[in-house]
């Protein structure tokens, strides 16, 4: 029986299938080539959290190689090119990023009617990177193996552009596959999130270059060797930088993070006002609280401006021991000329109630907390989500708090958290970064759980713990490496007591920001432009599309 399978196994041919399977995907037109491309797009989001499922990008990215090579007899390859990266982008980000369609049931009345626009716009638009990627990368097409290191940098190049152009989306870049894996992600303590998605693309798409442009086999053996090689070095940074041991903490800091768990429709209704204001104080209140010496409130917690409120900020002083700072999220009121402004902002308050300090978010989300022409968009019935007209004022910018009795600390509401490089106040580093959220926007599942992956990646780029408070969960203290050292679960009411860890010295990254990324990406520009063969017409004429 033994020698039988043994026998089968000999007569599978594992690089004729692939091979098969290559000169399927470049013989595909029209239509057909396009909902192909889509589907391995959208396949590939499987790669990020809850599921992790970091494989499937060995297949779905080298697939991508295989329909652009079937462009070569287009009148316009590059354009040809370039749609294909398209359907693939719109597949991905419509997967990816689907949560962003639960923000808009939240009132559903208002803005349901959008859905089918937003699930045709935003991974529509986002794709356009991908477009841009492929059309750029099929410019320059070799007929060998460059033309898998030029796609490797078009596409990470066009990652950086995604993250920075109006405003960025750098969401689920590539290599946030690797945030469920603490080891896996240390090496952007040197090249950043950036740099990791370029190592990781480099790794996916080389089992391409097995075959060239026109389906003959290479007799290279590097596409085979230089995954696992990749793979390996990524574990290897990791595993010799992490320590075996927990990360030294404060002595003197004991943390309390609240997590109301309101659903975001009965957030802000008149009638439950009361009872969500009550759950904060209830929560904070529990056994123990005269341990803590901080308390932690999720983005926009007081149901009501806190610091509009002389009353809201007496009843604090009367749950918080004397010696207790209470950080939270509030929505703030100010004038200016006689005209009312309002910010998304995050308050430090003493135990007696007293404002310490105020942290305005400098980064807020389009069409979320501020609507881009509302002036001709509101005509329309277009509002922004979070209600109200025009929308937050922008604050000036992320900084650095100190306040007495506290390790000096970077405030970041909601997705300030995804931008790298950008969490940090220049020239003044602090010892830790707070994250206030409110995910009940981002969906039952996905959405948190890559907010999450997102904070760890962030944190072991910095050097820095994250305490994240987060509404309906995933609350967490995070170490400087991006290990979870405690935590409270999705759609779970509760608080968390724990320990705020020490921060590490300043990374390589958190000198030099993305410039290492930056020269990798030309080295691998050059490298490709080294061994570059223009392509041939292959013996076998294509239909020109």
């Amino acid at each position: 029986m033994v020698s039988s399978v043994l026998q089968g196994l000999r007569r599978i041919d594992i690089l004729s299938r692939a091979a098969d399977a290559a000169a399927w995907l470049r013989g595909m037109r029209g239509v057909r080539r396009l909902l192909v491309a889509a589907g391995f797009g959208a396949v590939s989001a499987l790669a990020y959290a809850p599921f992790y499922a970091w494989p499937i990008l060995f297949l779905t990215f080298p697939a991508l190689v295989f329909i652009i090579d079937g462009t070569d007899g287009a009148r316009r390859p590059w354009a040809a090119a370039a749609i294909c990266g398209w359907a693939f982008g719109a597949g991905y980000f419509f997967i990816g990023l689907h949560w962003v369609g639960f923000a808009f049931v939240v009132d559903a009345k208002r803005h349901a009617w959008l859905l089918p626009f937003v699930a045709v716009l935003f991974p529509g638009g986002l794709a356009l990177f991908f477009a841009a990627a492929a059309g750029v990368a099929r410019l320059r097409w070799s007929v060998g193996s460059a033309r898998v290191v030029l796609l490797a940098a078009s596409v990470a190049a066009a990652e950086w552009l995604r993250g920075h152009i109006l405003t960025g989306l750098p969401w689920n870049l590539p290599g946030y596959a690797w945030s469920g894996f603490d080891a896996m992600f240390q090496i952007t303590s040197l090249i950043g999130v950036y740099g990791l998605s370029l190592a990781t693309l480099v790794a996916v798409l080389s089992p391409a270059a097995v075959f060239d442009a026109n389906g003959r086999r290479s007799s290279q053996a590097w596409p085979l060797i230089v995954p696992p090689a990749i793979l390996a070095a990524l574990f290897l940074f990791g595993w010799i930088r992490l320590p075996s041991a927990p990360a030294p903490v404060f002595p003197d800091i004991a943390l309390r993070i609240v997590q109301p768990n309101v659903p975001q429709a009965e957030k802000w209704k008149q009638d439950l006002m009361e009872r969500n204001w009550r759950t904060l104080l209830d929560l904070t209140r529990a056994p123990g609280l005269e341990t803590r010496t901080h308390v932690i409130w999720t983005e926009a917690a007081p149901p009501f401006l806190l610091l509009s409120e002389p009353v809201g900020l007496k009843v604090i002083a009367e749950v918080l021991p004397p010696s207790t700072t209470l950080l939270t999220g509030v929505v703030r009121r100010d004038e200016e000329g006689g005209k009312q402004r309002f910010f998304n902002s995050m308050a430090a308050i003493s135990g007696d109630g007293r404002v310490l300090g105020v942290y305005d978010k400098s980064h807020l989300v389009p069409f979320g907390e501020y609507l881009p022409f509302y002036q001709w968009l509101e005509p329309l019935g277009i509002t922004k989500l979070t209600g109200g007209s025009g929308g937050y004022t922008e604050g000036s910018g992320v900084r650095t708090m100190a306040i007495s009795g506290t390790p000096p600390f970077g405030p970041l509401i909601c997705y300030e958290v995804i931008f790298p490089g950008a969490v940090t106040e220049p020239g003044h580093r602090p010892a830790w970064l707070v994250t206030m959220t409110d995910d009940s926007w981002f969906g039952p599942w996905t959405g948190p759980y890559q907010h999450l992956g997102i904070a760890k990646v962030r944190a072991a780029e910095e050097g820095l713990a994250i305490v994240r408070a987060a509404n309906t969960g995933v609350s967490a203290v995070i170490d400087p490496y991006g290990r979870i050292i405690s935590s409270l679960g999705l759609d779970k009411t509760g608080f968390l007591d724990a320990a705020l860890p020490k921060p590490l010295a300043p990374t390589v990254y958190a000198f030099v920001g993305d410039t290492i990324f930056a020269a990798l990406l030309l080295a691998l520009v050059g490298v490709g432009s080294f061994f570059y063969r223009p392509t041939h017409t292959r013996q076998l004429t294509i239909t020109t599309t």
